[in-house]
């Protein structure tokens, strides 16, 4: 079908969801899919980008998540349904944006399920034993690896085929243990060594300027790490007080991550011997297979190399788990958006799992495990891919604010008519940090979608596409702008150099602002976004009838979210 469902069959679809999830198991669910494999290798990508400097990387990548963030949050508690990001587009201006924004975040999302199985096997080619050294030859797995690799693509998706309760009681058990040993590695190694004189030393603070701190945000694991806050919005259909608990683990997640990778980034810049540094003669010279287990070992903390190799499969197992989870509802919701065979909107009634969307995603996974082999490679597509996911949120809370002020928004933030332009403004630059061409090569992968919207969309009357054509015409023109902006811009950013280094980032400012506002006002009252209206209505007078009843409920979902 070229529409999106009936009202009544997604509202069935979506009662065999199971409203499980308080704010403890949805924060469990941010944490556990930003402490992934991010916090094993995110410590030396970035120093070797910025060195030093890297520990800003790591704020900065915080403030942009978290102001992104905040927009989505308003979203997902005015809308809490499966892969409630894939969804956010569609209804503030039809599907041709909807499904652009749809595409690159499922993109993003379901590529970190063959990077955390890559960052498992990348860690275990560090064991003493020759097979488990033939796994990697240090650019990217070989063909054993890629077996290892899809052995642990399996064992995610069985441990997400059953049932949601199974997957919180799981989730929340491997988030403690993944946030307990980053925190006990950090501590351990600042006790065993802490050379303040690599600071100092090998070009000092910012080694390679500060251009690079910014690259580090966008390609380091920074942005692939903090992702991670999108996978309470995309479980929302299974929040059990969506309204408040969604927005508070979504920031609770992504500030506790700050913490700890902070800690993470400190202890490698001070642990790295000082023989290391020197024979290497940068940061960007180090060349660890298991950075963190390296330098353990290199101190003689034994216990800990031997705690982290068995980490090295719990935490990106627990990521990919999730992950395997949130993209199913992803697929879940682009079905439902009209734009993928209602299979893939089938939820199992015992379970409350989507298994059609499982099925399709691991599929997916093993493609890009044939062709992305390494860890690097991967986050850097996913980190893009990411970024332009991010900007139809702004473009999208403040959309919704004009076309339905009526609305119930159990999240509504005063301050939101400053923070979205400024999320836009942020997502814009991470986008241009990532350096040309890999962000000309992720856009063009934007592009290889289309036929899949063209397929669905235009078999409908022109007077009917007509208006999703010109509502998403500035999505299509941003891409594009954007492309050029990082070809000819500067060159410490890949660029030509066609624009001059410091008139680069105030051009992209500029055109940020430019193209978030065209959004706002290219916005209309498409079919998706009244069918959403009607639903939302008719859950917020379910809602008071029920309401007052507080049995049950998660006591942290007590307070009110309203700011």
């Amino acid at each position: 079908m070229s529409t999106p469902k009936t009202s009544s069959a997604e509202q069935g679809s979506h009662s065999n969801y199971r409203r499980s999830l308080g704010t403890i198991a949805l924060t469990a669910t941010g944490l556990g899919s930003i402490i992934g494999s991010g916090w094993l290798f995110g410590a030396e990508r970035a120093a070797a980008i910025a060195g030093p400097a890297a520990i800003l990387a790591w704020v900065i990548g915080a403030v942009v998540a978290l102001t992104i963030a905040l927009t989505y949050s308003e979203l997902g508690a005015m809308f809490p349904k499966a892969g409630g990001m894939v969804r956010y587009g569609q209804y503030s201006h039809g599907s041709l944006a909807g499904y652009l924004a749809a595409w690159a975040n499922w993109i993003a999302i379901v590529s970190v399920i063959p990077g955390e199985a890559t960052a498992s096997v990348q860690y275990m080619s560090s064991w003493d034993f020759g097979w488990a050294q033939g796994l990697y030859d240090g650019k990217e797995l070989t063909g054993s690896g890629v077996a290892c690799a899809s052995v642990l693509l399996v064992f995610y998706f069985f441990l997400n085929w059953f049932a949601i309760t199974l997957f919180a009681k799981t989730n929340t058990a491997i988030t403690v243990f993944k946030v307990v040993v980053p925190i006990m590695t950090a501590g351990a190694l600042m006790l065993a060594h802490f050379d303040t004189s690599n600071v100092k030393q090998f070009g000092g603070f910012a080694p390679n300027g500060w251009s690079a701190v910014f690259t580090a945000v966008a390609l380091s694991g920074i942005v692939w790490a903090y992702n991670g806050f999108q996978s309470p919005l995309n479980m929302a259909a299974e929040a059990r007080n969506p309204g408040k608990s969604l927005p508070k683990a979504v920031i609770l997640s992504i500030v506790i991550a700050l913490v700890i990778y902070l800690a993470l980034q400190v202890a490698f810049l001070m642990g790295v011997p000082h023989g290391d540094l020197t024979k290497a003669g940068s940061w960007a010279g180090l060349g660890f297979n298991s950075p963190l287990a390296d330098l353990s070992l290199a101190w003689g903390l034994n216990w800990l190399a031997m705690l982290l190799y068995a980490d090295a499969f719990i935490s990106p197992s627990g990521t990919g788990m999730i992950y395997a989870a949130t993209t199913s509802r992803m697929i879940h919701g682009v079905q439902e958006n009209g734009h993928l065979p209602g299979i893939f909107g089938r939820v199992d009634k015992k379970t409350g799992v989507p298994r059609p969307a499982l099925v399709l995603n691991l599929v997916i996974a093993f493609l890009f495990l044939a062709v992305f082999r390494g860890w690097g490679s991967l986050a850097e597509i996913v980190s893009i891919a990411t970024v332009i996911s991010y900007i139809t949120g702004p473009v999208a809370v403040m959309s919704l604010r004009r076309l339905s002020p009526d609305l119930k928004r159990p999240v509504q933030l005063r301050a939101m008519p400053v923070i979205a332009p400024i999320a836009m403004v942020f997502g814009s630059l991470v986008l241009y940090w990532g350096r040309w061409p890999l962000t000309g090569k992720v856009i063009l992968i934007m592009a290889v979608g289309l036929p899949v919207w063209a397929w669905y969309e235009l078999r409908k009357p022109w007077v009917e596409l007509k208006p999703h054509l010109k509502a998403g015409a500035w999505m299509v023109a941003y891409l594009l702008v954007m492309a050029a902006v990082s070809y000819c811009g500067g060159t410490e950013f890949g660029g030509r150099g066609f624009i001059p280094q410091g008139v680069d980032l105030a051009v992209v400012v500029v055109l940020a602002l430019a193209f978030y506002y065209w959004g706002v006002r290219s916005s209309w009252r498409n079919p998706s976004l009244v069918e959403a209206e009607a639903e939302a209505r008719a859950a917020a007078e379910r809602d008071e009838v029920t309401d007052g009843g507080d049995e049950g409920r998660d006591p942290a979902d007590k307070v009110d979210a309203r700011v």
